[in-house]
């Protein structure tokens, strides 16, 4: 299946085509890059949805699981961040220089305060 073949590869493979092709290919590149890391992001989405189906079915009526404390609700989110920062970082750095890059990150932080916030109000 697509989604078995490493981010890594991917975004190796990008870089050294964006080099290759140089900047005329650039948008087309990134764009395909982008779909990709979309489908893993919804590849590990839907596992995870999966196994905490077969988590709840395993219960059937009988007593609920413990709610999720914060912290393992944000580790997700966290791994989530640190995946898609890892290629956004090269891409923003090979791109925009150092503006590019901390605008980069300086999302990534504001998305994860945010999403942490919202964790901390629920719990």
């Amino acid at each position: 299946m697509h989604l078995e073949r490493p981010l890594r590869e991917d975004l190796k493979a990008t870089l050294d085509a964006r080099r290759d092709l140089g900047p005329d290919y650039e948008k087309a590149l990134v764009e395909s890059f982008a779909d990709r890391l979309d489908e893993t992001i919804a590849g590990r989405v839907r596992a995870e949805l999966a196994a905490q189906g077969a988590e709840t079915a395993a219960y059937g009526a009988g007593p609920r699981p413990k709610a999720k404390s914060p912290a393992s609700t944000m580790t997700p989110i966290v791994l989530g961040s640190l995946g898609i920062g890892v290629p956004l970082t090269a891409i923003a750095a090979g791109q925009a220089g150092l503006l590019g890059l901390a605008i980069t990150w300086i999302a990534i932080v504001v998305i994860n305060v945010a999403a942490a916030s919202a964790v901390m109000r629920r719990g």
